[in-house]
């Protein structure tokens, strides 16, 4: 199979929603804007979902759930060879979700492409899960057979961000599918094109009418109608913290839904004297830079020690004038535009914040280009705690690095955060790295590596950084109900 070719001019084949298997315009008749970061123009007009196109997602999601339908009553070992004939064509397709994530994202297209493929293994890790979803044998006192069952809990409601379209996709539809639940989708409105075109695929694959609706809106009107339905069993959101915590609030004040939660973070990356210094200037680079910064477990407090701390900031800013920024369809750009007006702002504002508070502007901060929601890559030295780049999430190519003494010091206010996302650790030392890996409070922690992701690890936060997990065989556990089943017997037996 030849290597996916990039193509700006390429066309968006669906723009309306999927609901029930079906195209169907919005019943408002409103659209809006894909805008192409790059170019500041639409890409396309997408039909808008509101409340009333979320009931209708609902209602045939809840129809494609009652006990007698084909999806309820498929065999598991079918549902598995369902999302591997998705899987296959994602694949097939992989050229063209990657072009149009590039459209709308502005990532660069070798890292859509890789993208998509993460989306892929995903898929087909948790296919392999179908069959495998058990439940126990209990051995109770008296004479009664005990048996727990893993079923799916019905209606899930999924709301993704906009900075890994299609393998947030992949995140949620995976386990969600592999549990035999169904899903109402909301994708980011900033990025919507990747997760309609794989509501095609799933038709395209045999996946039952209902079982997944895509609804591509706002968040204050189509986001927030989903977390608030009496009739979604469960809602699934990756975002901020700031909208976690109204999405929990609404699922409080309507059915009590069950509630996971992947949001904000301020990771630390901790490094020590002892490191080989151009390695860990690598890391701590990709860390923050890699997705244009736009990464919930980024690492955006560089802590360097003090011993090598100059030279640190020498290197860092120097790699950091070395990456390239422009035209994500260019197979040399390492660095495409922020996703959009708001972002492109929000970060300069910070780089301004930086400078104000008393940072140190070793490179970056700036615009680059007049056309776009290009940034460039910035480093700041002489980062304190108490500065707003070091306490708030960014979400962008921003790099502050501060300076530490020794582990105590360092594990104190690596963990002074709201945040408990993720967390790393650059150092020779096998006890330092140990005793950092226990100790910090966040949901992963990276050992001379960061932000190492697999379809088997589990993901997700401590403190406001959410809770639940997603992927591995931790994620199965967010998508089931357990229920107990007591049975009495004429004679016990052992």
């Amino acid at each position: 199979m030849s290597e996916p070719q990039a193509n700006p001019d390429t066309k968006v084949k669906f723009t309306q929603l999927f609901i029930n298997s079906e195209w169907v315009n919005s019943l408002s008749g409103k659209t809006f804007p894909v805008v192409n970061p790059c170019t500041e123009k639409p890409v396309c007009h997408v039909q808008e979902a509101d409340k009333a196109d979320v009931d209708a997602a609902v209602a045939a999601a809840r129809a494609a759930f009652a006990f007698d339908t084909p999806w309820r009553t498929m065999d598991a070992s079918k549902r598995g060879q369902l999302i591997n004939k998705f899987a296959d064509l994602l694949e097939r397709d992989v050229e063209y979700i990657s072009n149009i994530e590039t459209l709308d994202n502005g990532k660069p297209f070798l890292d859509s492409v890789d993208d998509v493929r993460a989306a892929i293994g995903v898929f087909r890790y948790y296919a392999g899960w179908c069959d495998k979803i058990q439940g126990r044998t209990i051995p109770v006192d008296g004479s009664y057979f005990t048996y727990t069952r893993h079923e799916p809990v019905g209606v899930c409601g999924q709301i993704i961000p906009w900075n890994y379209p299609i393998m947030m996709v992949a995140w949620k539809l995976g386990p969600a599918l592999a549990c035999g639940n169904t899903v109402v989708l909301k994708p980011a409105e900033q990025t919507p094109l990747s997760a309609l075109h794989c509501g095609a695929l799933l038709k395209e694959a045999g996946f039952p009418p209902g079982v997944v609706n895509i609804v591509p809106g706002f968040g204050t009107t189509a986001g927030a109608a989903v977390s608030e339905h009496m009739d979604v069993d469960k809602v699934c959101f990756t975002g901020s913290s700031e909208v976690g915590k109204l999405i929990m609030q609404a699922a409080g004040r309507s059915n009590l839904k069950r509630v996971a939660l992947e949001l904000g973070g301020k990771s630390p990356l901790i490094i020590f004297a002892d490191a080989d210094l151009d390695e860990a200037v690598m890391w701590a680079h990709g860390a923050i830079m890699n997705n244009h910064g736009q990464n919930c477990c980024a690492g955006s407090r560089t802590f360097v020690q003090e011993e090598i701390y100059d030279k640190f900031v020498q290197k860092a800013k120097e790699m950091a004038e070395n990456r390239s920024v422009g035209d994500p369809f260019d197979a040399m750009t390492m660095q495409g535009p922020m996703v959009d007006q708001a972002q492109f702002q929000k970060v300069l504002d910070y780089c301004r914040y930086g400078k104000e508070d008393g940072a140190t502007l070793q490179t970056g901060g700036v615009r680059v280009g007049d056309k776009g929601y290009f940034v460039r890559p910035t480093v700041f030295s002489d980062v304190k705690d108490d500065m707003r780049i070091a306490k708030e999430e960014i979400f962008g190519p921003v790099q502050s690095i501060i300076k530490f003494k020794d582990m105590k010091e360092v594990t104190q206010r690596a963990n002074r955060t709201k945040y408990g996302l993720a967390a790393g650790v650059i150092t020779k030392d096998i006890d330092k790295a140990l005793t950092l890996a226990n100790t910090l409070q966040a949901g992963s922690v990276w050992v001379n590596c960061y932000d190492i992701i697999t379809p088997q690890t589990p993901f997700g936060g401590f403190k406001q950084s959410g809770h639940g997990r997603e992927l591995g065989e931790y994620a199965l556990n967010e998508y089931t109900e357990v229920k107990t089943v007591t049975i009495k017997l004429p004679h016990k037996t052992s």
